[in-house]
C-alpha cells in the first residue's frame, strides 16, 4: 500500500446556531464557523499513521467551492501529502461520491478513506456509493483498521459483537471513533502546509437525483415537570399520561 485518499468534508460547526434564508430554502452561511468534518479526521489521522516513516502518501480530496480552502489546509497541515479540490457545490452524496469517483478512475489508490458521516448532513452514504461506482469493496463505519503490504484487516461493531474482516486493497472505507485519535496540527505542519500542493479539479456533469425542497429546525424542547422526590404517584402519572413511557 502506498497511496491512500483521504475525503474531506467542510461543515458547520457543532456550536453553530444554524438558521435559514429564502422562506427556509438557503441554509444561512453569515456568520458559521467552518471546519474539518471530525469523522473524516479520524479518517485523516489513521491514514497518516499507516504512511508514517515514508511508507506512502496521503492525498485529501473535498468537493467543495473557493471557500473550503482554509479546511483543506487544515488536512495539509495535519500531515497529508497533498490535497485535491473539486470546483464544485456539494449538492448530495450522491454528487459528491461521483465527482470523487471519477476522479479516482484517472488516478488509483490503494486505499480510500472516509468518515462514517458529516456531521451536517449525517448520511453515511458516500462509502457505500463510492465502493459501488468504482466496482470495490466497502465497509462502513468501522472501529479499527491495520494493514499489511497487500490487505488490510477492519473491525467494526455488529449487534451482540464485532465483526473482523480481511480485505484486499483497493477498497473503500468510512471511519468512526477507535480507528485513531485526531491529530493537531503543529506549527511546522501549518507552515508547510502552505506550500504543499492543492489541485483544483473542475466537475464532471452529473444526473441530479435529489433536490432540496426545504430546511425545518426541530421543535423548540418543552418546559422541564419538576415533581417533588416524595410524590412518586405524580411522577408516575406524568410518565403514563404525557411521557407514555409505561
Amino acid at each position: 500500500m502506498s497511496k491512500i485518499l483521504v475525503c474531506i468534508s467542510n461543515v458547520p460547526d457543532t456550536t453553530t446556531k444554524i438558521t435559514f434564508t429564502d422562506n427556509n430554502t438557503q441554509f444561512n452561511t453569515n456568520g458559521v464557523q467552518f471546519i474539518l468534518n471530525p469523522y473524516d479526521e479520524i479518517a485523516l489521522a489513521r491514514a497518516i499513521e499507516l504512511t508514517d516513516g515514508g511508507k506512502g502518501s496521503v492525498t485529501v480530496i473535498n468537493v467543495g467551492e473557493a471557500n473550503t480552502e482554509a479546511t483543506i489546509r487544515k488536512a495539509l497541515a495535519i500531515g497529508a501529502t497533498d490535497a485535491v479540490r473539486i470546483n464544485a457545490k456539494p449538492h448530495d452524496a450522491w454528487f459528491v461520491a461521483y465527482q470523487i469517483a471519477e476522479y479516482v478512475k484517472a488516478n488509483p489508490f490503494d486505499l480510500i478513506l472516509t468518515g462514517r458521516e458529516s456531521i451536517d448532513y449525517n448520511g453515511s452514504k458516500v462509502a457505500g456509493m463510492l465502493g459501488e461506482l468504482l466496482d470495490l469493496p466497502s465497509v462502513s463505519i468501522i472501529k479499527k483498521l491495520d494493514a499489511t503490504d497487500s490487505e488490510a484487516t477492519v473491525e467494526r461493531e455488529i449487534e451482540g459483537g464485532k465483526e473482523v474482516l480481511t480485505i484486499p486493497f483497493p477498497f473503500v472505507a468510512g471511519c468512526a471513533e477507535g480507528v485513531a485519535e485526531p491529530k493537531i496540527p503543529n506549527m511546522r505542519g501549518i507552515m508547510s502546509a502552505r506550500t504543499k500542493p492543492l489541485a483544483v479539479v473542475e466537475p464532471v456533469e452529473v444526473k441530479t437525483l435529489s433536490e432540496i425542497i426545504s430546511y425545518e429546525t426541530p421543535a423548540p424542547r418543552g418546559q422541564v415537570n419538576l415533581v417533588p422526590a416524595d410524590d412518586v404517584a405524580k411522577l408516575v402519572d406524568l410518565l403514563h399520561t404525557e411521557a407514555r413511557v409505561i
